[in-house]
């Protein structure tokens, strides 16, 4: 059986690393499903979530919320290089709904301000908090 080595790294260490047989990501040019013995591909990450369906069962899927970052595809290793990246079994659901709270707030008062670069900064935790929401409800 063919299979991929998947690693997903952030600033603060290696995150992910499993054997997959198929990784779904999304990147800023659209959907991108890997199987083995894929091209050499390099892409930009868009915030949202990576599907990694393992090799150790076939029905055994692990979802990773990633915000933005890099895709690297070579020779059957697949590497995430991201800001911040969070297995589904990690997320603090809760947190993630006060942080897209704070972001809507946020968004608000930039609006009230006409400060488009506070808007745009907010916009973007909430797109983040959103993500993490959507990958923690996985479970």
């Amino acid at each position: 059986m063919s299979q991929m080595n998947v690693q997903i790294v952030t600033p603060d260490g290696l995150v992910y690393d499993h054997h997959a047989a198929f990784v779904s990501v999304k990147t800023i040019d659209g959907e991108l499903g890997i199987l083995p013995h894929h091209i050499n591909t390099i892409a930009v990450l868009a915030v949202d979530q990576v599907k990694v369906r393992r090799v150790d069962d076939d029905k055994h899927i692990d979802w990773i919320a990633v915000n933005g970052g890099i895709i690297e595809v070579a020779d059957n290793v697949i590497t995430i290089v991201a800001d911040s990246a969070e297995r589904a079994r990690d997320i603090d659901i809760s947190r993630a709904e006060r942080a897209k709270l704070r972001a809507e707030k946020a968004i608000e008062e930039a609006k009230d301000q006409h400060s488009v670069d506070m808007e745009r900064r907010a916009k973007i935790a909430l797109q983040r908090a959103i993500n993490r929401i959507n990958v923690g409800n996985r479970l």
